[in-house]
C-alpha cells in the first residue's frame, strides 16, 4: 500500500487496515516457519505497510496536540 493511499485514509479506517495488515503478517511468518513460501518477499511487503500505518498514526497523533 503506498503512503499516498494510507494519508487519505481516515484513523479509524487506518487502524482497522493495520490489525488486518498485522494478522497477515503473523500468518505469513508462520507459514514461512511450517514451510517456505512462494513467495517470502510478501513478509517484507507486509511488515514495511505495517511500519507505514505506524508512522502515519504517530503523525496525526503528534498533529493533534499540536492544535
Amino acid at each position: 500500500m503506498k503512503q499516498s493511499i494510507i494519508k487519505e485514509l481516515s484513523t479509524n479506517e487506518l487502524q482497522e487496515r493495520l490489525e488486518e495488515e498485522k494478522k497477515q503478517l503473523v500468518k505469513l511468518k508462520i507459514n514461512h516457519a511450517v514451510s517456505s513460501l512462494e513467495n517470502p518477499m510478501k513478509i517484507l511487503f507486509f511488515r514495511k505497510n505495517v511500519a507505514r500505518m505506524h508512522t502515519e498514526l504517530r503523525m496525526r497523533m503528534i498533529q493533534e496536540k499540536s492544535k
